[in-house]
């Protein structure tokens, strides 16, 4: 192992213990950015390599976070914005990088993770759609209590537009009228109805790239999570990166309860 291995290695030993008697956030959001400025920074020609990477270091960072002892996981993979602002050929590449690898990752049977979907599928090309549905259903009976969600198509306007009108759509099958409806509706009956349902809401949001927002992402769920931004791009998100977020997620938590 080279000297700079080890040094790594002794840093993640010590970022580790330090973490050992924190909290540890339950739930972890990840807004995953840099795929194609990670490309360019590397030399690479073709920036589509960037995503590549990116998806597939998807699988490290779970095996990081499984390690951890966190036990839900939002990973944010593609906006509406990127899928109509974005070219073409670039997108047609991302959802064919999706079909291949979300499968082929998540859905294994040695997996652990039970897949879950948050977004506008019908936005997707059919066939990722279809693949993406089917990885799902092949993780739908893991009992690990690990969870995994993947926002894809996903806006958080779109979200809590789409919750408000299955309500209302369920209120009017049942007969309540607009009147009962409004001087009864609290935030827990919009919450039913989002794509996260079940789910508990993010402790943590990481964003990778540098970028300080949240860019439309569980814009719901994450009103009281703590932020953290990173200045590393996705695909060169490190384990140590991880657990300097987690050290300094403790730290806020122990702060708040003092």
């Amino acid at each position: 192992m080279s000297l700079r291995g080890v040094i790594y290695g002794l840093y993640a030993r010590r970022l580790r213990a330090q973490l050992a008697s924190g909290p540890v956030p339950r739930h972890l959001a990840i807004i995953i950015d840099g795929n194609r400025r990670w490309a360019r920074q590397m030399g690479l020609a073709d920036v589509s390599l960037g995503h590549q990477r990116g998806a597939e270091h998807i699988d490290d960072v779970l095996g990081w976070c499984a390690d951890a002892g966190i036990t839900h996981v939002t990973i944010f993979v593609a906006s509406i914005d990127n899928l109509s602002k974005r070219a073409p050929t670039e997108i047609d590449f991302l959802m064919r990088l999706a079909e291949r690898v979300i499968p082929e990752r998540l859905a294994a049977p040695s997996g652990r993770w039970q897949l879950h979907l948050a977004g506008q599928l019908d936005l997707l090309p059919d066939s990722t759609a279809r693949a993406l549905k089917q990885a799902e259903e092949a993780t739908r009976d893991r009992a690990t209590g690990s969870h995994v969600t993947l926002a894809i198509g996903y806006s958080g306007r779109a979200e809590i537009a789409s919750a408000v009108r299955s309500l209302l759509h369920e209120e009017a099958q049942a007969g309540t009228t607009a009147g009962q409806l409004a001087r009864t509706l609290t935030d827990e009956d919009i919450a039913r109805h989002l794509y996260t349902t079940g789910q508990p809401d993010p402790d943590l949001v990481i964003r990778t790239s540098g970028e300080q927002r949240l860019s439309d992402f569980l814009i719901w769920q994450t009103v009281r999570s703590e932020l953290y931004f990173c200045d590393v791009y996705w695909p060169g998100f490190r384990q140590v990166d991880l657990l300097r977020a987690l050290r300094a997620y403790s730290a806020r938590s122990r702060r708040s309860i003092s």
